[in-house]
């Protein structure tokens, strides 16, 4: 039996189809991942983790204590501090009041004034060398590691907290050039991230103005799919606390 040949309006709707499947949707998801901007708590003075008070995964709100360093030599140079100015305020009272009996000379008065004056910027970097030891988050957010343990030594400034903020968690997307012309910063985006069945709602952020990879060539029509641009989505905190850096993600940009 002979086969029928497929008549033309069969074969061109067959590429057609073919065609359509071959082209990208102007909405097409573009891969990503998520990245975190941790800020790193420290004391700018060294010394001995007396207390770490929260763990790795916490929950922090801002001004939660986070940690203390032993603060013996700090207490000390405090106490001697505020003994000198005591001193030195009870010298400059006396030499005002012979001052102003007329029997003192000025100079034994401004020495008076000026020793008083020293003590007290004395007293002040104590007390604030003493408040250093002990460091509170700056931010709400995760504790999303401690970097030392309890009686270990910590060089000054060095980071003994890593918090992750929500507003500090972001997806970094790669547009190929042939879709970074239509994109504007403030547009929405859906982000699909695995095992999760709805999309997170985001908004760019920040659109680079350069490609990521540069052919070696002139740029042709071929090379032009090479070049990818990256795109940043900010969501709102409750949303991004969701989020985990390093994860993969797929975007689709909600064009106006």
């Amino acid at each position: 039996m002979k086969i029928p040949s497929l008549r033309p309006v069969t074969t061109l709707a067959l590429l057609s189809i073919f065609f359509a499947g071959c082209r990208k949707a102007p909405n097409d998801y573009v891969q990503g991942y998520v990245e975190g901007e941790f800020v790193y708590v420290s004391s700018p003075l060294a010394g001995t983790l007396q207390h770490l008070l929260v763990r790795r995964g916490d929950q922090v709100t801002a001004g939660q204590p986070l940690f203390s360093l032993d603060e013996i030599m700090e207490q000390a140079a405090h106490d001697q501090a505020q003994a000198a100015l005591v001193l030195s305020e009870a010298d400059y009272k006396r030499q005002e009041q012979l001052f102003r009996s007329g029997p003192v000379a000025a100079q034994d008065f401004d020495r008076a004034r000026s020793t008083r004056d020293q003590d007290r910027e004395r007293l002040a970097q104590a007390n604030w060398n003493l408040l250093q030891k002990k460091q509170d988050a700056p931010q709400a957010g995760l504790v999303y590691d401690t970097l030392f343990r309890e009686g270990e030594w910590v060089a000054a400034g060095k980071p003994i907290v890593m918090l992750l903020p929500p507003p500090n968690i972001k997806v970094r997307a790669f547009v190929p050039e042939t879709q970074i012309g239509a994109l504007h910063v403030g547009e929405e985006a859906r982000v699909t991230v695995d095992g999760v069945p709805e999309p997170f709602a985001g908004k760019i952020s920040y659109i680079s103005a350069r490609a990521e990879y540069t052919p070696p060539v002139i740029y042709s029509r071929e090379s032009r799919s090479k070049l990818v641009f990256l795109v940043e989505i900010h969501f709102d905190p409750a949303s991004a606390a969701r989020l985990h850096p390093g994860q993969p993600v797929d975007v689709r940009f909600v064009r106006q």
